[in-house]
């Protein structure tokens, strides 16, 4: 999963390709959020995708670098987190006026936002998107022999608390727990499976790459 960005290619010549984090040709689905940021973002991982992307109205020439098949989709569930009133607003400012109007104190984790989305609202929407994940593309690759080398990963482009939520979702945590979890600008997270077993989602929290690939990415050849 990938957190929306503002910077340059070359941030995404450092994820992308058969020996970097996102190897395009092993992607069974691409989910991107509504919002134009997050379309952005994978416009500028440059995964050569062979269709066009869905907000552009047509493709101007044919990709020259196909590297992947996958499929891209607009995805209503990951969508950011419906602020509501507090759509906008610092969490300085929000708890400012909280305690100015002589209300509690707020952890949108725990209370969500009024007008907006509760914890339980962005839990169901990412179940669902989670439980369609795991039907689609991993129940049946998961812990199975790779003889037929069928692309199976999934790439989300979204934004921080609901990829955050997300992460939650994936191992079954609730959000009102409270998320300890960052997830910095053009940030990438990978989920997984323990023991490669449908029923043991985890949080990869590392994993090897070579160390001078975000270097030498940017480098002229």
């Amino acid at each position: 999963m990938v957190s929306q960005w503002s910077t340059h290619r070359a941030t995404g010549q450092a994820l992308v390709g058969d020996d970097r984090l996102i190897v395009p040709s092993q992607l069974a689905r691409i989910y991107v959020s509504p919002r134009k940021r997050a379309q952005r973002t994978l416009e500028l991982l440059n995964l050569g995708c062979r269709d066009r992307l869905p907000w552009q109205e047509q493709q101007q020439t044919q990709p020259l670098d196909i590297r992947t098949d996958a499929k891209v989709q607009i995805e209503e569930d990951i969508r950011e987190w419906d602020y509501g009133e507090y759509e906008g607003l610092t969490t300085v400012t929000i708890k400012e006026q909280r305690k100015k109007n002589g209300e509690g104190a707020w952890d949108i984790w725990r209370d969500g936002c009024p007008g907006g989305e509760s914890p339980a609202d962005v839990t169901n929407r990412l179940d669902r998107l989670i439980n369609d994940i795991r039907s689609r593309f991993h129940e049946k690759s998961i812990g199975q022999p790779k003889t037929n080398n069928i692309p199976s990963d999934v790439l989300l482009v979204a934004h921080g608390h609901i990829l955050r939520a997300f992460a939650m979702r994936w191992i079954k945590r609730e959000l009102t727990e409270g998320v300890s979890l960052l997830l910095e600008a053009g940030g990438v997270g990978t989920l997984s499976y323990e023991h490669h077993n449908i029923d043991e989602p985890a949080i990869l929290l590392g994993g090897a790459f070579m160390v001078n690939v975000v270097e030498t990415a940017g480098r002229p050849k």
